[in-house]
């Protein structure tokens, strides 16, 4: 099968972009789909009403929706499997830009909305620069000289992304994303798919349960006020 995963901010059109996916090959291919959120999801239920395909969700709860979806990938390869699935389509939470939800052998698909800022791109980590394909939606609601200026935040970030503008609610503009679909490779070995970049490396102590506040209670990799502009890289 072919696996593809989305990304994205809460509320960019996501599960748009995954109906659009879902209208153009539901007719030559099986497509399940997997919804990976925090606390509460209801997008399994309506496409799953909508167009009878399979799909699941899971909760993350205390962990990074990320990090959920790496560690249930292989299962969900499987159930997909057993689905007959053609397509796996995998759509994430989306809440945390300094992980990736994608990997390799996967197309990686990031969804932006248009209207959240010219500067929103610049903001956004490996959910953006690690991504095969950035869709940015709302394109209707903003200008040409916004859309050009979005355009090229994302470059900044992401020099070699494709750029697909779009109203992902009526499909304008998606042509180019189902090509990229329909040729991509199908999995040979779900064993050989691994996560794309490097994981965070500054596990802290509030990671592990302390609760004082104030650098002076922890250790590790800590973090004062001053030096405001200074950014933690692990390597």
């Amino acid at each position: 099968m072919k696996l593809v995963v989305i990304a994205g901010p809460p509320s960019a059109g996501k599960t748009a972009v995954v109906r659009q996916i879902v209208r153009t090959f539901q007719d030559s291919e099986t497509i399940a789909y997997l919804k990976i959120d925090v606390v509460r999801a209801f997008e399994d239920e309506e496409l799953r009403k909508e167009f009878g395909i399979p799909a699941r969700k899971i909760y993350s709860g205390d962990l990074c929706p990320d990090h959920a979806g790496i560690m249930v990938m292989q299962d969900a390869i499987a159930w997909a499997g057993c689905e007959g699935a053609g397509i796996l389509v995998v759509e994430s939470a989306g809440l945390c830009l300094r992980c990736s939800p994608y990997v390799t052998r996967a197309l990686g698909i990031v969804v932006i909305s248009a209207i959240s800022g010219t500067h929103a791109p610049l903001k956004m980590g490996p959910m953006l620069s690690l991504a095969d394909v950035a869709v940015v939606t709302r394109i209707d609601l903003v200008s040409q000289a916004e859309k050009e200026v979005f355009r090229e935040q994302i470059r900044e970030v992401a020099p070699a992304i494709d750029i697909i503008e779009t109203n992902a609610v009526q499909g304008t503009g998606m042509r180019y994303l189902m090509r990229r679909i329909a040729g991509m490779e199908e999995i040979a070995d779900p064993e050989t798919i691994e996560l794309r970049g490097v994981p965070p490396l500054g596990v802290c102590t509030v990671c592990v349960g302390k609760k004082e506040i104030g650098w002076q209670h922890h250790f590790g990799v800590v973090r004062q006020l001053e030096g405001a502009d200074w950014i933690f890289r692990g390597e």
